[in-house]
């Protein structure tokens, strides 16, 4: 479905029974709401799941410029007050993690739990991302692609269905819209927000991830005193699509146990 959310059309997959309890997945970045997709087939018969594409990403428009982690967030919030979703869990993989760890701390009151999936509090340098993001506006996506696609997946699960649909996700990424998140993480740093924050926590870390390594994931459960660890064998930074079932047992275990909080 679509919503307008301050004059920018807002594409989300909506799966699950009107009246079960709400949970919100939000992707990665240069990928789209499909990268849930074999997580919404099982969490589908249980919740609400609700899978939005950010600005620039799947079906939602881009807009020009940089964009912020608050930014993203504000989207997310405009869509679920769309939507009437009152309260509900939260998970987030990447870009995703630090959008979901944003709106956690801004309004606890809204999320039930939160699951944060190869993300961390900040991942500098700045440099590295504002490089980035000259190349691609300057030669496209395609300039990184090989090189954005080896940190994601394993050579293996490159070759797979799954795999090359990733790749497919990235190519279909538009520009403004990898550009502008890619900026919007170079200036984030969550720890400030999320010191403290009281609200039961899964970090989900890719054994192999390094992009957002395990010494992220740690420092997250530091910081979240109600944050536990599970590591994701045999997976690197986008375990949803090369560890699914994993993924799904864990985030379904999780979700499961915070009952109708």
């Amino acid at each position: 479905m679509f919503t307008i959310v301050d004059d920018i059309a807002i594409h989300a997959r909506i799966d699950g029974a009107a009246d079960a309890p709400a949970v919100v997945l939000l992707h990665s970045l240069g990928t789209s709401a499909a990268v849930w997709d074999l997580q919404v087939e099982s969490l589908r018969q249980h919740f609400r799941v609700i899978c939005p594409d950010f600005r620039g990403h799947g079906l939602t428009e881009a807009t020009p410029g940089d964009y912020t982690i608050a930014g993203l967030a504000g989207d997310i919030t405009g869509l679920l007050d769309r939507l009437g979703v009152a309260r509900a869990h939260l998970g987030g993989l990447s870009i995703g993690g630090m959008v979901a760890q944003h709106l956690a701390a801004a309004t606890p009151e809204r999320f039930a739990s939160l699951a944060l999936c190869d993300t961390a509090m900040a991942i500098p340098p700045a440099s590295f991302w504002q490089e980035r993001v000259a190349l691609v506006r300057r030669d496209g996506l395609g300039a990184i692609e090989e090189a954005v696609l080896a940190r994601w997946i394993s050579p293996a699960c490159m070759k797979t269905a799954a795999g090359r649909g990733l790749r497919t996700m990235f190519r279909r990424t538009s520009v403004e819209g990898y550009a502008g998140c890619a900026l919007a993480i170079a200036t984030a740093d969550l720890a400030p927000r999320i010191a403290g924050l009281a609200i039961p926590t899964l970090v989900l870390i890719g054994a192999y991830d390094e992009a957002t390594p395990r010494a992220s994931a740690e420092a997250l459960c530091a910081a979240l005193p109600q944050a536990r660890l599970v590591v994701i064998g045999d997976a690197a930074h986008i375990p949803t699509v090369e560890a699914p079932d994993a993924v799904t047992a864990a985030l379904l275990h999780f979700f499961l146990s915070q009952g109708e909080r």
